[in-house]
């Protein structure tokens, strides 16, 4: 049933529509309750294609489905009509704007009637891609104020790596972590990169909800073996490769390798001159979980992530 969450006016009299589609079981009460958000930034599409074959796999069985699934595929559909992370008009980013206020600006009501509409699921995965210049292997990451909680769901999501975060670097305006701090277990995923949609993540992912879904007794079907994720917990420390120049990136190496230290990720060329102004390489063993796709890098860009020692 497709439902709408929030509905505001918009000048030359259109109207802002925020839609959720509802499925539940066919007999028996609502039982528990899992929603699945995207589209916060409007150039990340990863979340388009799981919501399309999650609901297509239950469709085929819906039988099985003893339990509510809530689909929100657009947070910000004005973003992503246009192609835009954050709202298009106010150089906003959505994903700043919790818990939002009822009475506040547009922006502000539009964040709380969202929140209100989340409160009360028995999980919500909100998913994310990386942006235009990054990708990323599928993942989840969590505060570690909610690690206790979040860690054993987000053990069965069927995910590569499992990033725990400390305290200090995770937002607190975010839709997780809005929710998470008012009792609604929250799984930030991020895969892939922006403006695509990489259908073997998606797929995997879905495989992950399925897993999830049958462990809160949403889904009563047979549900495929999920991987184990790598977990990386403070105080292990991630290894972020900045652009020592600027110039042309030309990576190497693909997201998920093995590295040595001293292997090269890449290389920063200068096409005037015909010149490898660096190579990259890597500072410790570890393994490669995020790398830069978007060739064009000013000094201090973001190249790569490392996570020292991860076995995979």
């Amino acid at each position: 049933m497709i439902k709408t969450v929030v509905r505001v006016g918009l000048p030359v009299g259109e109207d802002l529509h925020i839609r959720k589609n509802r499925l539940s079981p066919q007999t028996g009460g609502p039982g528990r309750r899992v929603s699945i958000v995207t589209g916060t930034h409007g150039d990340e599409l990863e979340g388009q294609y799981v919501c399309y074959a999650l609901q297509r796999r239950i469709q085929a069985q819906p039988e099985l489905l003893r339990g509510t699934v809530d689909i929100y595929p657009a947070l910000n559909p004005l973003g992503l009509n246009s192609v835009t992370r954050g709202i298009p008009g106010f150089d906003l980013d959505m994903n700043r704007s919790f818990p939002g206020q009822p009475d506040g600006d547009m922006n502000e009501a539009v964040a709380a009637e969202i929140v209100q509409d989340l409160l009360g699921s028995d999980l919500c995965l909100d998913i994310h891609a990386s942006n235009i210049f990054l990708t990323e292997i599928p993942q989840i990451r969590i505060n570690e104020l909610h690690a206790a909680q979040l860690l054993p769901l987000a053990r069965l999501a069927n995910v590569d790596l499992v990033w725990v975060h400390s305290n200090a670097t995770v937002l607190e305006s975010t839709l997780a972590y809005s929710l998470n701090s008012r009792g609604t277990p929250t799984l930030v995923v991020e895969m892939g990169v922006g403006m695509r949609i990489t259908k073997s993540y998606g797929d995997q992912l879905v495989d992950g909800i399925f897993r999830l879904m049958a462990e809160l007794g949403v889904w009563r079907g047979d549900v495929p073996e999920v991987r184990a994720p790598v977990v990386s917990q403070p105080p292990e420390e991630v290894a972020f490769l900045n652009a020592p120049v600027s110039g042309i990136w030309l990576k190497h190496l693909d997201h998920g390798a093995r590295l040595r230290a001293g292997d090269v990720l890449g290389e920063i060329l200068d096409p005037l001159r015909g010149q490898v102004l660096c190579a990259v390489t890597a500072p410790v063993d570890g393994w490669l979980f995020t790398v830069r796709e978007y060739p064009v890098v000013d000094q201090g860009s973001l190249l790569a992530r490392i996570l020292p020692g991860g076995e995979r």
